[in-house]
């Protein structure tokens, strides 16, 4: 009878031994969807250096003490590369500008334009009322000019940079939409693959209870977990038959709806009819433009010029529902023309618009995935998580061994 007395607490802390070891692959999930989505946080935030700056490389995201997302990192290389697929495959400003009818579009940037000399210029009132007749006709001719010049007055690259660069959140939340399908698998994989690695960590905790299991299978988790993640997504780049299967990377396999997420968000966030605008009167070739447009009206003076460029800066700020950006944004057709030729790009030319995210910075956040996991296996440790009292049951097991 005392034998059965004292076994039933026995019989209790093997039970609850058990049970406790049976959260070793739930923490292991749970490690590997955190790490996970600390590394995705990591690849855009935050978008200034957080830390003690003392010492640090350009375009490397962590300083001696502190970090800052890859993305605002290297905002200058991404947008170079982005402009770059843009202008050299994807966009012709010949080709775009000449979908304009340029009387409806003198129309249009007309009063402003018009009003701008009659407040601005000189004898204002006076020159409006004398060009009133002709000003129709001069705005036709400075639209037809820039169809045929377009190319020499206006730096395209230059307005695609200056949109990213201006604002840096503009170039992460390009990243973060055309991706997310992307980064949400990234993330959510980590559970599952945590999951069966934690399988394989407790059963070594079951054989081998020593201190050092834990932290070593946190970090094996932490780290696979993010390296199959990232290389599902990309790789293979071309599709390959395996038996009966098609392999192909998510982001390629996903080509048709990235191209149309990507050619809506540069057509409404980058490459806008008011950006345009910006670009031709203070780009760095607004004196080509400002001579274009000195050639095509009739002989009136610099000072009404002046007003009339005055007058499409104003219209830049004018929002996007103004007719003359709504007329302008349908038909240049940047959104159309973008979405096509990003769907007839090979699988390898298209997986540069995202893999530049990961690639170069790939080996750190995979390390940090597992420097993370070493920090939860040894949370877990000091928790009792691998059975009760798991660090004297570790000590105690390496000191049978010694």
């Amino acid at each position: 009878m005392a034998y059965l007395t004292l076994g039933w607490p026995l019989q209790i802390g093997v039970a609850l031994d058990v049970c406790i070891n049976l959260t070793i692959p739930l923490v292991a999930a749970f490690v590997g969807w955190f790490t996970n989505w600390v590394s995705v946080q990591m690849l855009f935030y935050p978008i200034e250096y957080v830390g003690i700056d003392l010492y640090r490389k350009k375009h490397v995201p962590y300083g001696l003490i502190g970090w800052q997302g890859v993305v605002p990192t290297k905002a200058d290389v991404m947008a170079a590369r982005l402009t770059d697929i843009v202008t050299a495959k994807l966009l012709s400003l010949p080709e775009a500008f000449s979908r304009l009818d340029a009387p409806h579009f003198a129309s249009l940037i007309l009063p402003s334009i018009e009003e701008s000399i009659r407040n601005e210029a000189p004898n204002g009132a006076a020159w409006a009322v004398l060009l009133k007749p002709l000003l129709h006709w001069a705005l036709c001719r400075v639209v037809r000019a820039l169809q045929r010049d377009i190319a020499q007055v206006l730096d395209l690259e230059e307005v695609v940079t200056e949109a990213f660069l201006r604002d840096v959140q503009v170039l992460v939340e390009l990243f973060q939409r055309v991706g997310r399908r992307e980064l949400d698998f990234l993330v959510i994989s980590g559970l599952y693959f945590g999951f069966v690695l934690g399988l394989a960590q407790m059963w070594i905790w079951a054989h081998v209870p020593r201190a050092w299991t834990l932290p070593v299978a946190g970090a094996v988790v932490g780290y696979v977990t993010n390296w199959v993640a990232v290389k599902m997504i990309f790789e293979p780049v071309e599709p390959v038959m395996v038996g009966p299967f098609l392999l192909q990377g998510m982001f390629e396999m996903r080509q048709p709806e990235v191209s149309v997420e990507f050619a809506e968000f540069i057509a409404a966030r980058v490459l806008t009819p008011a950006r345009v605008l910006e670009g031709l009167c203070d780009g760095r070739r607004q004196n080509e433009f400002a001579a274009l447009v000195r050639a095509n009206v009739p002989v009136v003076p610099d000072s009404v010029v002046a007003a009339a460029l005055s007058g499409l800066r104003t219209l830049a700020k004018e929002p996007p529902s103004h007719a003359a950006h709504v007329y302008a944004a349908d038909a240049l057709g940047i959104e159309a023309t973008l979405a096509h030729r990003l769907q007839l790009l090979s699988p390898k030319e298209f997986e540069g618009l995202l893999h530049p995210v990961f690639q170069e910075d790939e080996i750190i956040l995979i390390l940090a995935g597992g420097v993370l996991g070493v920090a939860a296996g040894l949370v877990q440790l000091f928790f009792g998580w691998g059975g009760p009292s798991a660090l004297p049951a570790a000590g105690m097991t390496s000191l049978s061994g010694m």
